[in-house]
């Protein structure tokens, strides 16, 4: 691994979570309300559905994705903090990766963290599977998309009640489409 790139990352995780810790302190971050959380957790408890895995060459993801995405998706890269148009989306609809389009949390499962990255309390279910990363030293758990194996980002337990989680997402893995209003 390269040295900037270690180092960037272990300043990026490390800022972000003192940054996120601080801004509950000051209460600026925007909590999903009780109707939100009420409504994401009945997504979240549903029957997660069956995916089929997508496995392309390494030609085809670069053909498929742009630079920002397929470092991100494939190279396992994390964007700048507050560089995603996503942070600050607030539309009711659907989240989905942007490696094969499977969707992955809905709008009711966002909440404005104050990290700069996309953040949920939970995420639909079985669309991401998780591994612990030592890239930083200490252990992080990762996850990726179930279908295509992209990697999205860290789960912290630094997250809103009732999960305590914050699923931390880089946008440049996400495509954002909006429900019919």
């Amino acid at each position: 691994m390269k040295r900037r790139t270690f180092l960037s990352g272990l300043f990026a995780s490390a800022g972000s979570q003192v940054f996120a810790k601080a801004a509950y302190a000051q209460g600026r971050p925007q909590m999903p309300t009780a109707e939100q959380i009420k409504t994401a957790l009945q997504q979240a408890n549903q029957t997660p559905m069956k995916i089929e895995k997508l496995e392309l060459p390494t030609a085809e993801w670069k053909k498929r994705l742009s630079s920002a995405q397929f470092n991100v998706l494939r190279d396992e890269g994390t964007e700048r903090s507050f560089a995603s148009n996503l942070n600050d989306e607030k539309r009711k609809g659907v989240f989905h990766c942007a490696g094969c389009d499977l969707p992955v949390y809905t709008s009711e499962m966002k909440f404005d963290s104050g990290t700069g990255w996309p953040s949920f309390f939970t995420t639909l279910p079985g669309v991401f599977d998780k591994k612990t990363d030592f890239k930083l030293i200490y252990p992080r758990s990762e996850y990726h998309c179930a279908r295509c194996g992209g990697h999205h980002g860290h789960v912290f337990n630094d997250g809103p009640q009732p999960t305590g989680q914050r699923w931390c997402n880089n946008g440049a893995a996400l495509v954002f489409k909006a429900s019919a209003a």
